[in-house]
C-alpha cells in the first residue's frame, strides 16, 4: 500500500446482477489489497493475503472506519441526510 502505486489500495463494487466472472480473482490479478462489495443491502469486505482473499470484519486500509455506521448511512435514501448523519456520528 502506498501513494506510489498505479492501482488503488481499495476497490468498492456495487453488485446489481448475479453471475459473471469471479470478481475476486480479477482483483487478485491486479493485486488490489482490499475489495468491498455492496450487494443486497450488505457490505462484504475482503483482504488480500498470501492465499488469496479472505472475508474480513474490519478494513485493513481504513481501520478506524465504523463499517456498521457506513452501511447504515448507505441505506438512507436521502443522500444529504445520510452525509449529515455520518458526519455527526464521526465527530
Amino acid at each position: 500500500m502506498g501513494s506510489n502505486r498505479e492501482l488503488p489500495d481499495l476497490a468498492v463494487e456495487v453488485v446489481v446482477t448475479s453471475g459473471g466472472i469471479n470478481k475476486l480473482e480479477a482483483y487478485k490479478r491486479l493485486e488490489i489489497p482490499e475489495v468491498w462489495f455492496w450487494e443486497n443491502g450488505a457490505l462484504r469486505m475482503y483482504s488480500l493475503g498470501d492465499d488469496g482473499y479472505a472475508e474480513v470484519d474490519r478494513s485493513q486500509v481504513l481501520p478506524d472506519l465504523d463499517i456498521v455506521l457506513l452501511a447504515r448511512c448507505i441505506k438512507i435514501e436521502n443522500h444529504l441526510q445520510a452525509m449529515r448523519e455520518f458526519r455527526q456520528a464521526i465527530q
